[in-house]
């Protein structure tokens, strides 16, 4: 069976009055290839005649970002033309590829009335042969994110990116990359098989699982070890996991600001060609 090797507690890193809680990177991991990186934000409550959130305009090469929307609400605009505003239960999958730039702020409804709000965000790397792919953005509310109820109804599969036993995923991943956000009632159990050259992302959003016995709590980032390829996770209270698995790309990783590139002259060439404006210009 799979093993837990440890345990990264996520670090508190607010943002202005956004609360945020960092779990990559850390002082105790940098990444687990594929993934990069995960801010989780609240859970809080704004109030009303907030800020918002406070992500405006910026851009990125290289990588992907998946934006979970647990409470609250995303006004998403980039460079590309795409605009959306996802709300709670949502998700939005962005392809940097090449370069764009994005917003990701607060709709003017949350803006004025306020409420509860938290969201996640993973950063996804992308190999070498597609850092220079083209920007690509869709954003889709709860209802068209295709889900499976498991264990006599005690867990809920949300298929987020990935095939799950022949089922497709709402997101096609340009790397094979598998995801899902996994809901656990008191007493639900899953048992999953995970090829063994494969990585697993497993964050305990709420409450706390067992991962083969192991206990992981809310909050935590728990890293593998890869001998054994069966996992079993059981769920004593209501429970929430962003899960995921793929395959390592084994390839250097230099990520400087908002770029992800493999060599210190790519994110060179990428902070030149964003002064240059082929990253799009905003209106």
């Amino acid at each position: 069976m799979l093993t837990v090797k440890k345990n990264h507690s996520a670090e508190y890193a607010p943002i202005a009055d956004l609360t945020t809680y960092r779990a990559l990177s850390t002082r105790s991991i940098s990444y687990l290839d594929p993934f990069l990186f995960l801010n989780h934000h609240g859970p809080q409550i704004y109030p009303s005649a907030n800020r918002g959130l406070p992500f405006g305009p910026h851009p990125h090469r290289g990588m992907e970002t998946v934006t979970f929307i647990l409470e609250g609400d995303i006004a998403h605009k980039d460079s590309s033309g795409h605009e959306s505003v996802i709300n709670a239960g949502g998700v939005q999958w962005m392809t940097a590829g090449r370069g764009l730039i994005h917003a990701e702020v607060s709709s003017a409804h949350f803006l004025q009335e306020g409420g509860k709000l938290e969201i996640l965000q993973l950063w996804l790397n992308l190999p070498a042969r597609l850092k220079m792919t083209a920007p690509f953005y869709k954003g889709l509310q709860k209802d068209a994110i295709p889900s499976l109820a498991l264990d006599n109804g005690l867990v809920t599969v949300n298929l987020i990116a990935g095939d799950w036993d022949g089922h497709k995923a709402a997101f096609e991943s340009l790397a094979g990359i598998h995801l899902n956000t996994i809901y656990f009632r008191p007493g639900g159990t899953l048992t999953l098989n995970i090829p063994t050259d494969q990585n697993i992302f497993f964050y305990v959003i709420k409450g706390s699982l067992r991962a083969n016995g192991t206990t992981v709590k809310a909050l935590n980032l728990a890293e593998f070890n890869h001998a054994g390829e069966t996992l079993t996770i059981t769920s004593d209270e209501d429970s929430i996991l962003l899960f995921g698995h793929a395959k390592p790309f084994n390839e250097p990783v230099v990520a400087q600001g908002p770029f992800v590139m493999n060599t210190q002259q790519e994110i060179m060439e990428a902070y030149d060609d964003y002064r240059k404006g082929k990253f799009g210009t905003w209106q």
